[in-house]
């Protein structure tokens, strides 16, 4: 990773400063910050019997479009068995509080998205059990957002560009967390939090590179998905479902995301759930965008 000047600092949950702002972040820095971490020696933890994220992500896969991709019991019990094996060092699991207690929807999002991509990676990826159980890259994705002020990830008008700016810098800033917690700068779930919002054809964000890793590529694509169909502060209203898969072919049409992880998120989607190499995906757009829809709008 290039070396990269940082705009705003990274603190741990319990409040050190791992990095301030303006400090070049470069390979041999970040070495030196994850070398000094002892949070790898703790013992983990299984993340479905931590607190209630057990009972909190069947709640919510029983609702739109939760209940829609897991129609199929089978595959919700699979999933589930997957997800029961992966485990956490309690230092990382913090988080998982922090949003439940100060931010809802952020909660809520990260449990989502690790239903989703473990579903979505039984197609698309030859070792998904050990990939899924290893890293856990659904839940971490967002990490970075315990260094984002709670108002900002909470405002309901739309954000200045100042406000912009901060909220991207959690993908940098997961990046570090979870480097420094698992003391390895090729942690998957780290490569996963500093990239899930680039983009295929290089148009995302923070390097603006060519995002090419399927798992990277699913975890940005049930982001989106979910982002697009939940509640959020900044619309009163979510996208339905159709019009949430027709924003997503737009982004797949344009090159932005891949088009396979698309196809197998739209099979998931069809009652007789064929398979994604199967599945045709309309390019005819007929859903209509909730109204009065912030996301995007700078204030200034």
């Amino acid at each position: 990773m290039p070396d990269l000047t940082l705009s705003y600092p990274v603190y741990s949950l319990d409040g050190r400063l791992l990095i301030p702002t303006g400090a070049i972040l470069s390979e041999d820095g970040l070495y030196d910050l994850i070398s000094s971490s002892s949070a790898n020696d703790q013992k983990k933890i299984p993340f479905m019997q931590f607190g209630t994220v057990r009972e909190d992500i069947l709640h919510y896969l029983r609702q739109p479009p939760g209940n829609t991709l897991f129609s199929n019991e089978d595959s919700l019990s699979e999933v589930i068995e997957i997800m029961e094996q992966v485990k956490f060092a309690p230092s990382i699991l913090d988080s998982v509080s922090y949003f439940k207690k100060y931010d809802s929807y952020t909660y809520r999002h990260i449990l989502m998205v690790f239903a989703f991509s473990a579903l979505l990676s039984k197609d698309l990826v030859p070792n998904y059990r050990t990939q899924i159980i290893e890293v856990g890259t659904g839940p971490l994705h967002d990490f970075g957002k315990v260094c984002v002020p709670i108002e900002i990830l909470k405002k309901r008008s739309p954000l200045t560009r100042e406000e912009r700016k901060r909220l991207e810098h959690h993908t940098i800033a997961g990046y570090i967390l979870l480097s420094y917690y698992s003391r390895d700068t090729g942690n998957l779930a780290a490569c996963v939090a500093r990239n899930h919002h680039e983009r295929n054809n290089g148009s995302g964000y923070p390097r603006g590179i060519l995002l090419n890793d399927r798992m990277v590529e699913i975890v940005a694509v049930c982001d989106i998905y979910d982002a697009l169909t939940s509640a959020r502060p900044y619309r009163p209203v979510s996208f339905d479902n159709r019009s949430a898969l027709e924003e997503i072919t737009l982004m797949a049409e344009r090159g932005e995301v891949n088009w396979e992880v698309v196809q197998s998120l739209v099979a998931h989607n069809r009652k007789g759930k064929p398979h994604f190499t199967e599945c045709v995906v309309s390019i005819d757009k007929r859903g209509i965008p909730p109204p009065d829809n912030v996301y995007g709008i700078r204030a200034d």
